[in-house]
């Protein structure tokens, strides 16, 4: 879409917090000693990311930043469990890679088309009706609602072109799309005149179609990050075919050999598994040339290393029509490009534990609570022996057990760290 293709997007993601366990106790004429039946905090909503085809950019996430789901809702009297938190489902187009702002790490590649929950929702807390056993009948306390995950990160989208077009600067790349797609790219005789990439569409027969991108014009120092052209080589990642349009008119003063040369240069700094794709020539504006030698040299330079060249008018329409069908032909050939990105690897977080943690004694339990103590939580699978042993570790290093200890408490005592119980020991 001419001047509004935004193809990076930071944005702030939080899920809903677990809702809060309920104190309450069975009031009911005729029955004494009801007993405790405050119900379970609801969980808190989900962020969700899904691929939605219907959007090529990233557009909608430059007007709003923060998304939120919702919260658990607090449990009820009677047993009754509150509501759980709606998730919040948001669409970005396919192809989209998701990083963690700050590490710069990637979360996701959302190139298939299932969900990927991004940020979980707190867990509700326990209520006091959980709390009851036999020698503790009577319990006055409940258990508060875990946080949600939050996140900052990076949106990048990756166009998911099946064809790129590379080549130099006003070499006619955006007249060509023009001409076999329905793309109205920006078109004039100057230097850079594209700045963003352009996608189309092109029907060649019925049943036969692909997309083709036009890449904004290569300047030599570009995949060292030198003019325009580092920030969107990133566009031609999974192009399964490339056709490399080149300039004979000499009308520029230019050598097709040395142009051709140069940009393949420039693929193969940036990243040497691009620059082994499949490529096609497209000797362009072959209607204002003035000198034939430089076709011929170009041809016999391309062919020698076993490229196919066409030659062809973008402007005038020439040989446009045998070069999409050579396309579309070499297209069947290829498989499609593989989802490459390595997966996201979750690490322990940081956890800051300077700040101490509140210890009450409830009927005979032992209740620990903190924020930290909450994140610790929620970021540990207690189903790993390896998580376990790092959660144990980091309670010890935090002087938990020692400042229990202090206190008086005795083997065998009850200790209640949100929805987790467990007996001390020594």
């Amino acid at each position: 879409m001419p001047g509004s293709f935004i193809d990076k997007a930071k944005i702030i993601v939080r899920a809903g917090d677990g809702g809060n366990g309920c104190v309450s106790f069975h009031r009911e004429k005729y029955v004494a000693a009801g007993g405790p039946d405050g119900g379970d905090g609801g969980t808190g909503g989900h962020i969700i990311l899904q691929v939605d085809d219907n959007l090529s950019t990233l557009m909608d996430f430059r007007y709003k930043r923060k998304y939120a789901a919702e919260n658990g809702v607090d449990g009820m009297d009677a047993r009754k469990s509150g509501k759980d938190g709606k998730s919040l489902t948001i669409r970005v187009p396919r192809g989209t890679l998701v990083r963690d702002a700050e590490t710069n790490e990637i979360i996701k590649d959302m190139s298939g088309d299932g969900p990927f929950i991004l940020c979980r929702g707190g867990k509700g807390g326990w209520g006091n009706s959980h709390f009851a056993t036999p020698t503790r009948q009577a319990p006055r306390f409940a258990k508060s609602g875990m946080p949600g995950e939050s996140h900052e990160v990076a949106l990048e989208l990756k166009l998911l072109a099946d064809v790129g077009l590379v080549g130099f600067p006003n070499v006619g790349k955006s007249t060509l799309l023009s001409v076999v797609s329905r793309a109205q790219p920006k078109i004039a005789n100057y230097h850079f005149t594209t700045l963003y990439p352009n996608l189309g569409v092109v029907y060649v027969e019925d049943g036969v179609s692909f997309v083709m991108a036009d890449i904004p014009g290569i300047i030599e120092g570009a995949s060292e990050g030198a003019g325009l052209g580092h920030d969107f080589l990133r566009h031609i990642d999974r192009c399964r075919l490339l056709v490399h349009v080149v300039d004979v008119s000499g009308s520029e003063g230019r050598d097709p050999v040395e142009d051709f040369d140069a940009i393949n240069l420039e693929l193969k700094q940036y990243s040497p598994e691009l620059a082994t794709r499949p490529q096609i020539v497209a000797a362009n504006k072959v209607d204002i040339m003035a000198d034939g030698s430089l076709l011929e040299r170009l041809r016999k330079h391309v062919e020698g290393q076993g490229y196919p060249l066409y030659t062809i008018s973008a402007a005038a329409h020439m040989g446009v029509r045998e070069l999409i069908f050579a396309v579309a032909n070499r297209l069947r050939e290829l498989p499609p490009v593989a989802v490459y990105e390595p997966e996201y690897v979750k690490r322990p977080p940081k956890v800051d534990m300077s700040q101490p943690l509140e210890i009450t004694v409830e009927d005979g339990v032992w209740l620990v609570e903190g924020p930290w103590l909450q994140r610790l939580i929620s970021n540990t699978n207690f189903g790993d022996y390896e998580s376990r042993a790092w959660f144990d570790k980091c309670l010890r290093e935090s002087g938990l057990f020692d400042r229990l200890e202090a206190m008086g408490i005795k083997d065998g005592d009850l200790v209640s760290l949100y929805d987790m119980e467990f007996e001390y020991q020594r």
